[in-house]
């Protein structure tokens, strides 16, 4: 799942961790707004693909 991540939100995954209903992403400093894109649109994507919210993070 990490590399589909990956693949989808076009930046470096550092982990996952499943919290119930939603996806907890840690990415690198800096890179939260990429992974999240214009309005919300890369992580609304990958939320509808892997049928799971996503929350991003940085490290």
């Amino acid at each position: 799942m990490v590399e589909k991540l990956k693949t989808m939100l076009g930046v470096h995954v550092e982990k996952v961790e499943e919290q119930g209903e939603q996806l907890l992403v840690y990415v690198p400093k800096g890179q939260a707004a990429r992974a999240i894109g214009s309005g919300g649109s890369v992580v609304r994507s990958a939320e509808l693909v892997l049928n799971k919210k996503l929350a991003i993070k940085e490290l």
